[in-house]
This record gives structure tokens, C-alpha cells and sequence, in this order.
């Protein structure tokens, strides 16, 4: 067996495990806040392919903590942004600039990163730190990561099993084409 079959194994046992809606809260949760942690779909697909008839209750759950977890990031942005003005380590005029741009765009780019593969965290930083207002930014990671992890939960019943049989059979050379890929463009000119 390599060793993306085996990751791939050990996370669909995590999934069956009793204490896996723990687990997938504490990572929903601080994912949205605390580097390097994976995204939350790593543990929520698992676990709905496993209990396809829980996974909106899955999706749902994983929705509220990472909101809960980009809420605590949104406040950690505002207090770092204390420190670094605090230290000179960034000017107030600086921010300033970039506070007058988040304002007018500030909602997209927390949309964007709620749904997308953008780090969801480092939005949610930048909207404590450049003060954007509390309640459109809880709505919106709301609403945008309810729509990602809901559409996870979706296929998973959808074509989960073909999915499944897809992965079991695959992983590894998608796994290591990912690699090599990854390899090609650090090493690139």
C-alpha cells in the first residue's frame, strides 16, 4: 500500500470514528484562524461519504465553527494590528490606504476566500485588522461557507460512492502527480 492509500484509509477511519464531529468542529474551527491547519473538507467529505444520510448535519456543524473560528481570527486581526502599529512594524498611513480599498471590496475578498481554496483565515485577519464592519463579515462568511461546505455535502451523496471507488483506486498517482507538479514550480526559473 503507498502512502497516499494509507493517509486516505486513516482519514476515512477518523470519519468513523465516535468522536469525529468533535473532530471535524475543532478543525473547522481552527482552520479559520490558525495556520497551517487543512482545510475542513478533508475530514467533512470523509465523514459524509461514511454517513451520507448526516451529511447536511456534517456540512451544517462545519459551518458554524469555522464562523465561529473566523470571528475569533476577525478579532485576533484587530489586535494585531495594534502590535504592529504599536512596534512601527507597518505605518497607520499604510493602513489607512488599505483600510479605504477593504472597505469598498472588503466583502468580496471575504466571500471569495469563504468559498474558494483561499486560506479563509487570512481574510478573515485582514477584516479585523482593517476594521471592516462585524456584521456584513459574519454574514457573508456565513452564507459563503455554508454554500461550499453544503455543495461538499451535496455531491458526497450525489456520487460519493463513485467518488470513493475513484479515490481508492487513484489516490496514489494523483498524489504523486500533485508532487511532482508542486516539485516542477518551486524548482522553475
Amino acid at each position: 500500500m503507498s502512502i497516499f492509500s494509507s493517509i486516505y484509509l486513516k482519514i476515512l477511519n477518523w470519519a468513523e470514528s465516535k468522536y469525529s464531529v468533535y473532530y471535524l468542529s475543532i478543525l473547522s474551527f481552527i482552520e479559520s484562524n490558525v495556520l497551517p491547519y487543512p482545510p475542513p473538507d478533508v475530514l467533512l467529505a470523509p465523514m459524509s461519504l461514511q454517513k451520507p444520510k448526516k451529511a447536511y448535519q456534517f456540512a451544517l456543524i462545519t459551518t458554524i465553527f469555522s464562523v465561529l473560528g473566523g470571528i475569533v481570527g476577525y478579532f485576533l486581526g484587530d489586535f494585531l494590528l495594534d502590535i504592529l502599529l504599536n512596534y512601527h512594524i507597518i505605518k497607520e498611513e499604510t493602513v489607512s490606504d488599505i483600510a479605504i480599498w477593504f472597505k469598498d471590496y472588503g466583502i468580496y475578498v471575504v466571500a471569495i476566500a469563504a468559498f474558494s481554496p483561499l486560506p479563509f483565515k487570512l481574510a478573515c485577519i485582514s477584516a479585523g485588522m482593517l476594521n471592516m464592519s462585524f456584521l456584513p463579515f459574519v454574514l457573508i462568511s456565513f452564507i459563503s461557507r455554508g454554500l461550499r461546505f453544503f455543495l461538499v455535502a451535496f455531491f458526497i451523496r450525489l456520487i460519493g460512492d463513485e467518488v470513493d471507488k475513484l479515490m481508492r483506486k487513484y489516490i496514489d498517482p494523483i498524489g504523486y502527480s500533485l508532487i511532482l507538479v508542486l516539485v516542477i514550480y518551486l524548482l522553475w526559473p
